[in-house]
């Protein structure tokens, strides 16, 4: 795989990886869908559909815990992941144990000690595929899913009442077998790229997920750092550009952390439209 740098944008490299017939069904399917509080007996939950994948969260807690899983001076997090279909296995598990620990990180889990928050993933909806068995799509990565489910999770922690110390947005980034790059991947490309890469920023601009698998260099993973940096983070207009120069139609439109500050904003105007009356 060469390591130089890859000038492309979204149309260019989804042309590389399919016929022209095909580009505009693929297409149709990159959009975002956001509903903050669609369960009324949760204390938080959203629902973020976003590539074929549709996932609805919910948060509860804090609640009091049990003695084994007791800490003293932090709230024990819990994650659970439940398939569209079927019973959880190993992959959920693993994504289970990613989730727990990067929201480790986003919630102030030092402000309840002693008590347990519980978040509940449920995957409503997967890609549709020609290979999919029983009409759900299965798909060979693990890492094509975790970015709904790490958006799903902010954002129903967002709708609760925790004290957080941050928030999070996060991109799937797919290369080809020759270099190119592309952001939020529909099934198809992902099932045939060289690579794919999972990465979510923090407010803070610190990196929380670094999720890889495939064939790749450092020249490759430089590139992908650069462009999910683009995609996530609202930069500084007098900042460095980054590690590389990826040139992508999407920077010039608003960052996924713009579209969250949007979302809560949104939300804590209709909350405080009571006092406008």
């Amino acid at each position: 795989m060469r390591g130089g740098a890859c000038h492309v944008n979204a149309k260019a490299a989804v042309s590389s990886f399919f016929e022209p017939a095909e580009i505009s069904t693929l297409q149709t399917s990159m959009t975002e869908d956001v509903t903050l509080s669609p369960l009324g007996r949760a204390d938080g939950s959203a629902s973020y559909a976003n590539n074929g994948y549709s996932v609805i969260a919910a948060v509860n807690g804090p609640v009091e815990v049990q003695r084994r899983d007791e800490i003293p001076e932090e709230s024990a997090i819990d994650v659970v992941l439940r398939p569209a279909m079927g019973v959880g296995g190993v992959r959920e598990r693993h994504l289970e144990s990613v989730l727990e620990k990067t929201l480790r990180q986003v919630i102030l889990v030092s402000a309840h000690p002693r008590t347990l928050i519980q978040i509940t993933l449920q995957v409503i909806a997967s890609p549709d595929d020609s290979k999919a068995s029983n009409g759900l799509y299965q798909s060979a990565s693990n890492l094509s899913l975790l970015p709904t489910l790490l958006q799903s999770s902010i954002l129903a922690l967002l709708s609760t009442s925790l004290p957080l110390t941050m928030t999070l947005t996060s991109t799937l980034i797919a290369v080809s077998w020759c270099g190119e790059l592309i952001f939020d991947p529909a099934a198809r490309i992902v099932e045939k790229a060289a690579s794919l890469h999972v990465l979510a920023f923090s407010s803070l601009g610190d990196l929380l997920v670094g999720e890889s698998e495939g064939t790749f260099d450092m020249d490759i993973w430089d590139q992908v750092y650069a462009m999910a940096e683009k995609h996530c983070r609202t930069l500084d207009p007098g900042a460095p550009a980054g590690i590389a120069d990826v040139d992508m139609e999407s920077s010039k439109s608003a960052s996924l952390e713009d579209s969250l500050k949007d979302i809560i904003e949104g939300k804590a105007a209709r909350e405080y439209r009571w006092k406008e009356s």
